[in-house]
């Protein structure tokens, strides 16, 4: 018996993540998200799927980022009608996220002259389609085809996906994997029962600095930033990032370290994620943080944080003189609140903007990042005269250590060892090519283990035996 993998996104690039799996009797797909960046052409995202999606049993969902979800309504429409599994979080996260990617995926759609990607309609169908299903607990979602979901500690809810069919034959695929520890989640769960593994690879080739320095770093650019007297601005990505930011900002003001200037939090789709975090994080926060919210009520609340849900609200924020904090939409610039903002502000030297997050090629934020002079928002050619604060360290994605260290747990090994596990290949996805390639070289060379950098399309077989291409 084996497994078949297919590759239909995720392979050579961070978003987009699209895997098939196939046994002898079933079909599973483990994520369908869509591909970000200023290089993702129509037919990328709005064209048919590379299989017949009729055919497909069940959708397995790592966790609710847009790269992992975002085309899960496409594929119903386009006809899937098996169950979706994710975990109690992922399913309240993935419905604020599809419900608000509805209106800007109709813009998009409308600029390049094609039919919407989905509607809400699409939206209503795929979550009549939804099982939670918690960590460590097996089901059968397809048939001879079983599934086991672990924690990854990347945000609330992320999970690996275990497959195992009738033989025992067993693929794991670990969507993101987090930056652990977190102030926030546990550290990610090993994995050690899988004959072939896909792991991501985002910081693959990168480390982030010790939590200890990135947060040191973040107040002092917070310092810097308050002594200009201008406005400060922080694109975050709505799901984990604000709520990471709003829970170092508490403790810097609590502790008396920053002055208390008026924070906005100017985006209605990260308020509303805060508020399911605040839900979840008694079940799945790890046992520290579970205690400060049991001493606090809420770790992501202080007196002068205003959460603007309305535009009327929203606009109302420049009335505020600065110094003043804009939290907002999207984390890579390319849209919703945080460019209007940046489109009033950057030509003016006194403005700080922060950047916190993975920025995809060619979106406005990778360029800022680089040092552009200035960036196209909104249609519109802005200046950037604005002070660029790039703070590593922040992603929620595990850096190249610390993912040397979840494979060096798949393999059962030691540096420098010849592994005792029973993975065979370890498959190095989701991440640049670049990335893709360092880790894998370096899982070959340190670990001594088999990795592999697939490509879009290609399909492998899996046994207990040998993994190969096909």
């Amino acid at each position: 018996m084996s497994l078949r993998l297919s590759f239909y996104g995720g392979a050579g690039k961070v978003t987009g993540s699209n895997f098939l799996i196939e046994g002898s009797r079933g079909k599973i797909l483990v994520d369908c998200g869509i591909e970000q960046g200023a290089d993702v052409s129509a037919a990328e995202m709005y064209g048919p799927f590379p299989y017949d999606v009729r055919t497909i049993d069940a959708l397995v969902v790592t966790h609710a980022h847009l790269d992992h979800v975002g085309r899960i309504p496409k594929l119903v429409r386009d006809g899937f009608h098996g169950k979706i599994f994710m975990t109690p979080p992922t399913k309240d996260l993935a419905e604020l996220i599809l419900r608000d990617s509805v209106g800007i995926l109709t813009q998009d759609a409308t600029r390049r002259g094609v039919p919407p990607l989905y509607e809400e309609k699409d939206v209503d169908a795929t979550f009549s389609l939804i099982e939670a299903l918690d960590y460590h607990n097996e089901k059968e979602v397809a048939p001879g085809l079983v599934v086991y979901l672990r924690n990854t500690g990347h945000i609330l809810g992320s999970a690996s996906v275990r497959i195992i069919d009738d033989e025992g034959v067993s693929l794991v695929l670990t969507g993101d994997i987090g930056n652990s520890p977190s102030p926030l989640l546990p550290d990610w769960e090993p994995v050690q029962d899988a004959d072939a593994l896909v792991m991501e690879s985002v910081y693959g080739d990168r480390l982030h600095p010790p939590q200890t320095e990135r947060v040191a770093a973040l107040r002092d650019a917070l310092t810097r930033a308050i002594g200009k007297g201008g406005t400060i601005l922080i694109p975050a990505f709505s799901l984990e990032r604000t709520q990471l930011m709003l829970y170092e900002l508490s403790n810097f003001f609590s502790a008396g370290e920053l002055p208390k200037i008026p924070v906005f939090l100017d985006s209605p789709l990260a308020i509303h994620v805060t508020e399911i975090y605040e839900k979840w994080g008694m079940t799945y926060f790890k046992p520290e943080t579970e205690d400060e919210m049991k001493r606090e009520g809420s770790i992501f609340e202080f007196p002068f944080l205003e959460k603007t849900l309305s535009r009327e609200e929203s606009e109302s924020i420049e009335k505020t003189p600065g110094p003043k904090i804009i939290i907002a939409g999207a984390g890579m610039s390319h849209g919703g609140r945080i460019g209007r903002w940046e489109a009033r502000h950057l030509p003016d030297p006194s403005t700080t903007l922060f950047i916190v997050g993975y920025q995809a090629p060619g979106s406005p934020g990778r360029r800022m990042k680089e040092g552009a002079s200035s960036v196209r928002l909104n249609g519109t050619e802005v200046t950037i005269k604005a002070k660029v604060e790039v703070l590593e360290g922040w992603s929620a994605h595990a850096d190249r250590d610390e993912l040397m260290k979840f494979a060096e747990a798949v393999l059962g090994g030691n540096p420098k060892a010849a592994p005792s596990g029973r993975t065979k290949t370890i498959f190095t996805a989701i991440g640049e090519p670049a990335a893709e390639r360092f880790l894998a070289q370096r899982i070959h060379d340190y670990l001594g283990g088999n990795a592999v950098v697939p490509e879009m399309g290609q399909t492998w077989e899996i046994t207990k035996d040998s993994v190969k291409r096909i």
